[in-house]
């Protein structure tokens, strides 16, 4: 059985959601452009993990910045601030989280939302 994967596009980058079971989880890879960062966030609810499967990824987590690299992985649990940037290159993050996908809370936004 095959499901489809739903593109959404962001002004980082897009998402490809490829797993979506409403109140179990939800698995997206991430694909960050060059230059680009997500906003500065939080989640109230979703607890998710990040692994790098290309790239080199600045990941700022409660304040602390680090690079990860491909076999990866950084927990972020719920109410953790949290920030990843592609600043070196093309970066793609697979992300599985808990089934939240409305929960992120923006503190600081490059592009006004």
């Amino acid at each position: 059985m095959k499901t489809k994967t739903t593109i959404v596009k962001k002004p980082w980058g897009q998402e490809n959601i490829f797993a979506s079971a409403p109140g179990l989880y939800l698995g997206k890879i991430l694909i960050i452009n060059k230059g680009a960062r997500l906003s500065l966030q939080y989640h109230t609810k979703k607890h998710e993990t990040l692994y790098v499967l290309k790239g080199k990824c600045r990941m700022e987590i409660n304040g602390k910045a680090k690079i990860y690299k491909p076999g990866e992985a950084a927990p972020i649990p719920t109410g953790t601030k949290h920030r990843f940037s592609a600043p070196y290159g093309r970066v793609t993050l697979l992300e599985v989280s808990t089934y939240h996908p409305d929960d992120t809370v923006r503190l600081n936004d490059d592009y006004g939302r």
